[in-house]
């Protein structure tokens, strides 16, 4: 039986690993005539970003297969975004107040952070528990490429990330 921080992180990793399987497209008719306007994007404007990405601190190395997926970096959720934290083994958790769209990505709004738990008792929260932007609560991604993001002016991520696959 695993211990629970560990069988909790097991299944979010399982979770994440199945949001980011792409999606099979479906070839769509040709149109008679060009539609009137386009139709307003389905999801969260956050979607594309759901799945394990790696990187941030170095530049990402292997983005395929398990190796990747098992010491992700970034792990973006419909709700949640998760960062791993090298001094503690469970991944530190920001709760989504809002998603924005940007032109060239999105900006993060979080619920303000709270002490968390970990193996010496309540820690106050603190800068692993935020990405090292200016604002503890915010977080700006910049789409790089099909599968590459930033964070721009984020210290603790100073280099870009990749999905994993």
């Amino acid at each position: 039986m695993l211990p629970m921080p560990l069988a909790r992180t097991c299944l979010l990793l399982l979770a994440a690993a199945l949001l980011a399987t792409p999606a099979q497209a479906q070839p769509r008719p040709p149109a008679a005539t060009p539609p009137a306007a386009a139709p307003p994007p389905s999801g969260p404007p956050h979607a594309w970003l759901f799945g394990v990405w790696t990187g941030g601190l170095f530049p990402p190395g292997d983005t395929d297969g398990p190796t990747c997926a098992g010491a992700p970096t970034v792990i973006f959720t419909r709700d949640v975004v998760m960062r791993s934290s090298p001094i503690d083994i469970p991944f530190r958790q920001r709760m989504i107040e809002t998603v924005a769209s940007q032109p060239d990505g999105v900006e993060f709004r979080f619920t303000p952070a709270s002490p968390t738990l970990s193996a010496f008792g309540a820690q106050p929260p603190g800068r692993d528990s935020a990405f090292g932007c200016a604002n503890p609560n915010a977080l700006r991604v910049e789409r790089r490429g099909e599968d590459e993001i930033i964070f721009p002016n984020c210290s603790e991520f100073p280099a870009a990330l990749k999905r994993c696959r």
